[in-house]
């Protein structure tokens, strides 16, 4: 049966940007939105019900690399869409996939396989890939973390120019210290990418200078960073500041919180959303290819290369120690901050739809329920759970 040109949500509270807005409906017709609130039911239209439940936009998840036992690293379509599929499960409707350290022959195939995807899409088949975050290899030595070690490098033009070239990378990652990491940045900034710094032993001045050069972001904050201690380990005495102290005194600066519940406890999920707010904090998944699987051994990154580590069911966690990434949702990050932080559920959404698209540049078509804006729309139930999820009005029906 073909899908309904005009689709109305209703019967839920709908999470606007600014406030939540009890029994009301969302109009949409041609895969976006016409309008939200009150309006007469068209006679065409096709009626969704959400139960008394949440209506609200469609997640963003701009760091995220697997789900249901495939990596993006993985390198193949097949591996691509299944992950997809998992997230959309969750709630995402744009999605961005996101490298782990490997060869160059690997980064390249993985980012063959996303244009694969992105080209054969269509709405309701699963979220869209908005674009490819460049995140490994450009990791400095002491901070490669869960990641396979052996592939972190100082950037290199002959690899990053062809990658930026593609036109499919949005967000691009670097640790600020390292050899050419502020050419790296002054390309991809040239190109429209969101600069970020990761993996890394950055003290505040490497920071400003990076700054400089278009960094405006810093990948999962707390995770795999620099601190005062790190940096004097590093560089001596006197002690300097690290990138958390130049994130919180720089307004330009945003950054992102994995709030599964495992990497960081209430107190510093508490602090940071109330050091940055919900405009310069977002909410990422940063899950590996365990999500909805059994607990057991897995690979982050490439099945052939990747770093193993064991999913407890709650989290990853490295062989040897530490954790591994997550294994949940954007829906669980959501139910973390409204469970374990002043930020309620109109700004929690925010923090993993609207912020963002903001910030990779796509607010205009996707990431709030605004008239105008693509139909990408889920419906979550009194306890935060994804139930149903549309994208451009068409259904996600997990096949």
């Amino acid at each position: 049966m073909p899908e309904a040109s005009t689709l109305v949500l209703r019967g839920g509270t709908l999470v606007l940007p600014d406030r939540l807005l009890d029994d009301a409906a969302v109009l949409c017709r041609n895969g976006r939105i016409v309008a939200t609130g009150s309006f007469p039911l068209p006679d065409d239209a096709e009626i969704i019900d959400a139960g008394g439940g949440f209506i609200a936009p469609g997640f963003v998840d701009q760091h995220v690399h697997g789900a249901l036992g495939a990596d993006f690293m993985d390198g193949t379509p097949q591996a691509v869409e299944l992950a997809i599929r998992g997230h959309t499960h969750h709630g995402t409707t744009s999605i961005l996939p996101t490298t782990t350290t490997g060869t160059r022959q690997q980064i390249v195939a993985m980012l063959d396989a996303c244009e694969n995807v992105r080209r054969d899409w269509h709405p309701g088949k699963h979220a869209r890939v908005a674009g490819v975050h460049f995140y490994g290899p450009y990791f400095a030595s002491d901070k490669v973390g869960a990641h396979p070690h052996g592939y972190e490098r100082d950037p290199d033009p002959d690899e990053y120019l062809p990658a930026l070239e593609r036109g499919i990378i949005r967000v691009a990652t670097c640790a600020a210290e390292l050899p050419g990491a502020e050419a790296f940045y002054r390309e991809a900034s040239r190109r429209g990418c969101l600069c970020t710094c990761g993996h890394s032993n950055a003290s505040w001045t490497e920071m400003q200078r990076a700054y400089n050069a278009g960094l405006r972001h810093v990948d999962h904050f707390w995770c795999a960073m620099s601190t005062t201690t790190s940096i004097r380990e590093r560089l001596g005495v006197p002690m300097q500041a690290s990138m958390a102290e130049f994130v919180v005194a720089t307004p330009g600066m945003s950054t992102e919180v994995i709030a599964d519940g495992q990497h960081l406890g209430p107190d510093l999920l508490e602090y940071t959303y109330g050091m940055l707010g919900p405009d310069r904090l977002i909410l990422i998944t940063d899950s590996n290819r365990a999500v909805d699987m059994p607990e057991g051994e897995y690979m982050l990154g490439p099945h052939d290369t990747g770093e193993p580590f064991i999913s407890d069911g709650t989290v990853g966690r490295c062989l040897a120690g530490g954790l591994a990434s997550t294994v949940c949702g954007m829906d669980h990050m959501v139910r973390t901050m409204v469970r374990d932080t002043a930020a309620g559920l109109v700004q929690a959404i925010r923090m993993a739809s609207l912020t963002p698209a903001r910030l990779i540049g796509i607010q205009s078509e996707v990431g709030s329920l605004e008239p105008g804006k693509l139909a990408d729309i889920q419906v979550l139930d009194r306890q935060l759970y994804t139930q149903r999820v549309f994208i451009e009005g068409v259904e996600f029906r997990g096949c």
